[in-house]
């Protein structure tokens, strides 16, 4: 059973040649590696790249333990280049080469070698990128499969498939289990054995319960503003725990760094202007936020909402929370400054789409409340609402676009109608 992954293939066909080196970042096991070593590669075979001008390294293996040492990698690696024609170098788990920033950048001052790395997220991160490749990394960042892909292979009707979806998320791997009892296992030993163990050795964390307990925290806190003061305060009240602002701050970046959440700033519409605080955070896979609660709080509603902030990122939107400000009366007659959120402000280079997620829409008090905080903009942006139970996209009076869930997973082009 091989899963389509174009979005991500097309996206290392299109960076060919461009000097750069070309890194594939995200989530643990989502499906990098495969990416790399079968549809690349396949991809070049077809182009009609001779064998012996691909070179092919999977750091992780034991028989290639010797490469690791970049003493023996660089010189075989130059022993293979034979020519001046194009060669094709494909690496995997690189951080396991040992100096491998310096190998890369000697790799990319060759003009015939075109190099292609993965890494581990636990050693090798975007931000590690910029850092030691001095503007030398282009990055493709996978995510976990999106509905769409998860369909391709679901032999299941829809509904059934988004049940699954929303319960076991997208990991490739949980794909190959027939069982329920099998993949919440599965994702649990997953979570627990590589996540945590990588966020924890990586940063040389002391304290692991307390990583643990903000992370069952913000598990249950999807698509909520919050912010480490709160966050702070939740661990006095609840847990009886006292651990500081700073602490929380620093373990949400590791979380961030290792690709397991992701957030979206609050964005000040009419303003124009960023709100420092408090921000949304949403899982990359629910299938590993679902495992972190032990599979217990499953709203559809909150899921709904991370699936669609997902989608977008692998769209490649710059994703924020709306804020729209606005001076109202309330039911006394007194002014109030009052601020309205739109889920999100979705931005790619010239275009920019409103987007609110609404699960349901049941009556007329609920569609004027989705409405309102759209209309405020009073902008030319496109504006849509997305909710479960659309029968078919269409525009309402207010010039709004109203389209179910699936209607906008299925179809990459879908804003544009």
């Amino acid at each position: 059973m091989e899963i389509r992954r174009d979005i991500y293939l097309d996206k290392l066909i299109s960076k060919k040649h461009n000097g750069l080196i070309k890194v594939i970042t995200g989530i643990r096991r989502c499906g990098k590696s495969y990416l790399l070593f079968n549809f690349f590669r396949k991809h070049l075979a077809e182009e009609g790249i001779p064998d012996d001008h691909i070179v092919e390294m999977a750091f992780d293996l034991y028989e290639n333990g010797e490469y690791r040492n970049p003493k023996v990698f660089y010189p075989y690696l130059r022993s293979q280049i034979k020519d001046e024609k194009m060669y094709y170098v494909l690496l995997d788990e690189v951080q396991l080469l040992g100096d491998f920033e310096a190998v890369l950048n000697s790799l990319s001052r060759i003009k015939n070698v075109d190099v292609y790395v993965t890494g581990s997220n636990a050693k090798f991160l975007s931000k590690d990128i910029i850092t030691e490749f001095r503007g030398r990394g282009d990055e493709v960042n996978m995510h976990p499969l999106t509905f769409a892909e998860y369909m391709s292979i679901y032999s299941g009707e829809r509904m059934s498939g988004w049940r699954d979806y929303v319960l076991y998320g997208g990991i490739p791997l949980v794909q190959a289990f027939t069982t329920s009892e099998q993949k919440v296992d599965f994702l649990k030993r997953l979570l627990d054995e590589t996540y945590i163990s990588d966020i924890v050795g990586r940063n040389k964390v002391r304290n692991k319960s307390e990583l643990e307990e903000l992370l069952n925290i913000l598990s249950s806190a999807v698509g909520s503003l919050t912010n480490p003061n709160k966050l702070s305060a939740t661990f006095k009240s609840v847990k009886n725990k006292k651990i500081s602002q700073n602490t929380i701050k620093k373990y949400i970046d590791y979380f961030e760094d290792s690709f397991l959440i992701d957030s979206a700033l609050r964005y000040d519409i009419k303003g124009k202007k960023y709100i420092d605080t408090p921000s949304k955070y949403y899982f990359t896979d629910l299938g590993l936020r679902n495992a972190r609660l032990n599979f217990r709080q499953v709203e559809e509603t909150h899921a709904m909402e991370n699936i669609i902030f997902n989608e977008l990122k692998v769209r490649g939107y710059n994703i924020d929370v709306g804020v729209v400000v606005s001076n109202e009366v309330d039911k006394d007659g007194r002014k109030i400054r009052k601020q309205r959120e739109i889920d999100f402000v979705c931005n790619k280079g010239s275009k920019r789409y409103y987007i609110q997620s609404a699960f349901a829409i049941p009556d007329e008090a609920k569609r004027e409340q989705e409405m309102k905080s759209l209309l405020m903009t009073q902008d030319a942006f496109k504006k849509i609402i997305i909710t479960k139970d659309a029968l078919a996209p269409l525009y309402n009076d207010d010039g709004i676009l109203v389209m179910s869930v699936f209607d906008f997973l299925m179809d990459k082009n879908s804003l544009e109608i």
